[in-house]
């Protein structure tokens, strides 16, 4: 009898809020590497919000997932039989690959990274896709001068956090918003923002005007929605806005309306761009690079929300949209042997 795995499928598109009836969870063979490919082991995936608009059936930057098939992201593991001249029983790999506990890759699908340098679960979060799209929006899009105010939504999040840090690092003045006060002392005490704003218990329109007395150069999009609608009036000329997310809507029924933006757009001459990770692949060494230097000068900081157990990674997953986490959300699977 074949070793048996563990693997989640997505069973219904969900309407509004994912459940776990939206989900199955399945027991499937082990399957064999052929040539050119690996078995891998999993020790941590990666559960993101943009999972959420890869579950409709509707044309989007990246393919939708299929009824009845398993769902994929981001995956940390350790290759525990290779069947291909690039790497070694013992490696540790990332690759986009499935929620399951084990998966066949390409040898071509997956790269090898050092745990020596930084902790495994960094590639999936400060060093991986998340820092990297917080370096490339912010940095290309947002161009954030000393001296000038940022605001990030979702500040507390996997994105928003190393937005702040590295807008700290270019000298200007940063206010996030987040959803509790331990994400606001997070902020503050943690990773150094200069203010930071409870959109719960506060009142965002005011406390931003008293947060930005000299209005807001750059604003990070993370959330969309209200808390946006609170920015607008209080962009600067020639103020630049990076699209990167708008999570408050990504469970609607109906599309999201709200006060229109362009009147703000044409008034103070500012850019709103919106953008994927996928549009810098060429220059994923660069930031890399800028990311790791700063991480080992201590000028950058990271949280990890990690849950244990693979049979954890659907609630890991909804408590995205709770906002339960803190920096980036992991779950643990399984630990790398040595």
């Amino acid at each position: 009898m074949k070793p048996m795995q563990k693997q989640i499928l997505l069973k219904n598109r969900p309407k509004g809020t994912p459940t776990h009836n939206d989900f199955e969870v399945v027991d499937v063979p082990i399957a064999q590497p052929e040539t050119g490919e690996v078995l891998i082991k999993t020790v941590y995936i990666s559960v993101d919000p943009y999972l959420r608009g890869r579950m409709n059936d509707a044309k989007s930057y990246i393919p939708p997932f299929q009824l009845n098939e398993v769902l994929t992201s981001g995956v940390v593991g350790q290759v525990v039989e290779s069947k291909s001249s690039l790497f070694e029983k013992g490696d540790v790999v990332l690759g986009a690959l499935g929620w399951q506990e084990y998966s066949i890759a390409s040898e071509k699908s997956v790269r090898k990274i050092d745990h020596s340098i930084a902790p495994a679960s960094t590639y999936l979060s400060v060093l991986g896709m998340t820092g990297l799209t917080a370096y490339f929006g912010l940095l290309d899009i947002g161009k954030p001068q000393a001296g000038e105010t940022v605001v990030v939504s979702g500040a507390a999040g996997a994105v928003g956090s190393i937005v702040g840090q590295i807008a700290k690092i270019k000298g200007a003045h940063v206010v996030g918003i987040a959803g509790s006060d331990e994400k606001v002392k997070f902020l503050l005490d943690e990773l150094g923002f200069d203010k930071a704003i409870n959109y719960k218990t506060q009142n965002v329109k005011e406390a931003l005007k008293e947060a930005c007395p000299n209005g807001i150069d750059v604003y990070f999009e993370n959330v969309g929605g209200e808390i946006s609608d609170a920015v607008f009036p209080l962009l600067n000329n020639f103020a630049r806005i990076p699209v990167c997310g708008a999570i408050s809507s990504y469970n609607n029924e109906q599309l999201d309306v709200g006060p229109r933006v362009q009147g703000y757009l044409i008034k103070t001459s500012s850019l709103m761009q919106g953008f994927t990770i996928g549009n810098y692949a060429s220059r994923y060494s660069e930031g890399v690079k800028d990311l790791a230097t700063w991480l080992q000068e201590g000028k950058l900081k990271y949280e990890e929300t990690i849950t244990e157990g693979f049979d954890q990674t659907i609630d890991a997953f909804l408590a995205l949209f709770e906002g339960a986490n803190i920096g980036k959300s992991l779950v643990k699977v399984s630990n790398i042997e040595k």
